[in-house]
């Protein structure tokens, strides 16, 4: 941890942090705090306190300084009376000014030693009552070292060397250039943006349009979009050119696509614009209505990988197809409108249901382009891409960086082995019962139509719940196993004279009373496994397949043989590179 300081304790300390955040003065700039680098786990009880309103938010981009000036607005109802407000802040920024309801503060009512700005309120706020916060602010904002994996700005260049800048906030936070509430439910209800660029560039953001203007060399792009998740709030900055259309919903309506391109690029980004509507189509006939048919589906070519930004898709995929017809990575963010923005995981222990289910709909497309080849092609790969070493769900809160961090948390497995974990459920529950399940936790009921509903959070509780409600069944020992374990169940197998005996053993030795499928020479037999084992006969049949159909995930060995000699080969590969690398250089 950084020695702590009374951040902008006198006007003088403010100066001096934006002075040398511009580079006047030689003076070292103030760090992101380790705090700030975190995002989510449990939230302050302050912050609780909070309903938020809306988020009025002013961003001026300067490009050669990677710098911003901002001015954020923000609203809240208060929950419970109110002494301070404690907000998420990256100190980087030196404040020139902060006002409640309109009333200038001196630097002395408030506080921002490691990133949780604390302002002490003038007068107490009542419960039901509410306060508005203005702050102005600049400074030069986290710069991402490997967006979007880690997070900030990034300040990139176009191939002809225009400014191309993005922001990728889902590790790290909203709070790296916006004072926000950092958690998972910090949901503004109303975001209004205002972004202002040099003259030569675009910057199209969240949710509707409401118009640009320009003077002295700079446009402003104003934009409002409703509940955005706090790190899908996105800045996108470049030379870019759009593609539009009128997409035709099955539901009667119409909405508008969009795709901002970078120049030069028209051809690939016609290619890729028309996947839009069949995407559309998949979604909204397997999954439901498209969430924010009242803003736009957007999607903007970025200088990262990508990101599920809400109606601004974050696309950096270099127009890349694979071989099941489509690009992965817009069709998987695309899924994140669903499963993301409409739904929203209660806390980041509940990050599965976006990255399971979004990771789920890309073998799902594939079955709904192309047939059940592709379907399981895309499930068995991510399944060897499974590890196994934490549970997916800890039952905790959590900071993001404990989920995605293959070493302190479930990581990829959130991604591929809660893929899997859906196929079973599917395969056991069947079609009917799954998509009821699934536009339930969605949408908060079984028959969604543009305007019954609106934007929900969702735990694994609730989603058990849902599951439970419509099967009118206990299904608590799948999840049990399948989320609150790390390792997959392994079914054993043994004969005893002409019978096959199987069982499940589970970690702990928890009930799972999975059924399986048996293929007895051209016969298919179910052994329910009701108090977790089964005997069939099965004589001098021959072949004797277990789960011939491969509906349920469990421990394979020879997965786990694979898995070792790939980690084994992989890792004399490097060394054998890093080896040459030394040789070539003249080091030994």
């Amino acid at each position: 941890m950084s020695v702590r300081i009374r951040a902008l304790a006198a006007c003088a300390a403010s100066l001096l942090a934006l002075s040398a955040a511009s580079g006047a003065f030689a003076a070292e700039p103030l760090k992101t705090s380790a705090l700030s680098l975190e995002t989510g786990g449990p939230m302050p009880v302050e912050q609780q306190a909070l309903g938020f309103d809306h988020a009025d938010l002013k961003f001026k981009i300067l490009p050669d300084k990677k710098a911003i000036e901002g001015e954020a607005t923000l609203t809240f109802t208060a929950k419970s009376p109110l002494d301070k407000l404690v907000l998420d802040f990256d100190r980087v920024f030196a404040i020139s000014k902060l006002t409640i309801d309109g009333k200038a503060l001196k630097p002395s009512a408030w506080t921002n030693p490691e990133g949780r700005m604390t302002i002490t309120l003038p007068r107490r706020v009542a419960k039901g009552k509410t306060v508005t916060v203005a702050i102005t602010y600049a400074g030069v904002p986290l710069e991402a070292k490997r967006a979007p994996w880690d997070g900030g700005f990034v300040w990139s260049k176009t191939p002809t060397g225009e400014p191309w800048i993005a922001t990728a906030v889902q590790g790290d936070g909203c709070d790296l250039f916006w004072p926000c509430i950092d958690y998972p439910t910090g949901e503004p209800k109303l975001v209004d943006l205002h972004i202002t660029v040099p003259a030569s560039l675009v910057a199209p953001a969240n949710g509707v349009f409401l118009g640009m203007t320009e003077k002295d060399g700079w446009r402003t792009y104003n934009w409002r979009a409703k509940t955005p998740n706090t790190y899908a709030v996105a800045l996108d900055v470049g030379p870019y050119e759009e593609l539009t259309a009128t997409y035709k919903s099955r539901y009667g309506d119409s909405f508008p696509m969009s795709f901002w391109y970078l120049k030069g690029r028209a051809e690939k980004a016609k290619a890729l614009f028309a996947e839009f509507t069949p995407m559309l189509d998949f979604y909204e006939q397997m999954i439901g209505p498209y969430p924010f048919r009242d803003e736009k589906m957007g999607v903007v070519e970025t200088p990262h990988l990508g990101m599920e930004h809400q109606t601004i898709n974050a696309y950096g995929n270099e127009y890349r197809k694979d071989v099941y017809g489509f690009d992965w990575l817009l069709q998987h963010e695309f899924a994140h409108e669903w499963f993301g923005n409409q739904l929203t995981n209660a806390d980041n222990d509940d990050m599965w249901l976006h990255e399971g289910y979004g990771t789920y709909m890309q073998p799902l497309f594939s079955q709904w382009l192309h047939g059940d080849m592709e379907y399981m092609a895309r499930l068995n790969q991510m399944r060897v891409d499974t590890k196994n070493r934490f549970p997916i769900v800890s039952g905790r809160a959590l900071k993001e960086d404990e989920v995605y961090n293959g070493d302190r948390g479930p990581g990829n497995d959130i991604y591929y082995k809660a893929a899997n974990v859906l196929h079973t459920l599917r395969a056991l529950l069947g079609d009917e019962a799954f998509f009821k399940i699934t536009r339930i936790a969605v949408y908060g009921t079984p028959d969604p139509k543009p305007g019954n509903f609106a934007p929900r959070y969702l735990s694994t509780r609730d989603f058990i719940k849902i599951v439970n409600q419509v099967t009118g069944k206990d299904y608590g020992w799948f999840f049990d196993v399948y989320l609150y374990e790390a390792q997959q169940p392994e079914l054993l197998e043994s004969r005893e004279g002409d019978d096959l005996v199987l069982t499940w053993k589970t970690p702990k030795d928890k009930p799972f009373p999975m059924p399986v499928e048996v293929k007895v020479g051209d016969r298919l037999v179910t052994a329910p496994m009701t108090d977790g084992t089964a005997r069939i006969t099965v004589g001098a049949a021959a072949p004797v397949i277990i789960d011939p159909a491969s509906k349920v995930l469990r421990r394979q060995p020879y997965l786990e043989a694979y898995q070792a000699w790939k980690k084994a080969k992989d890792e004399a590969d490097r060394a054998a590179t890093e080896a040459k690398k030394k040789a070539e250089s003249g080091e030994k």
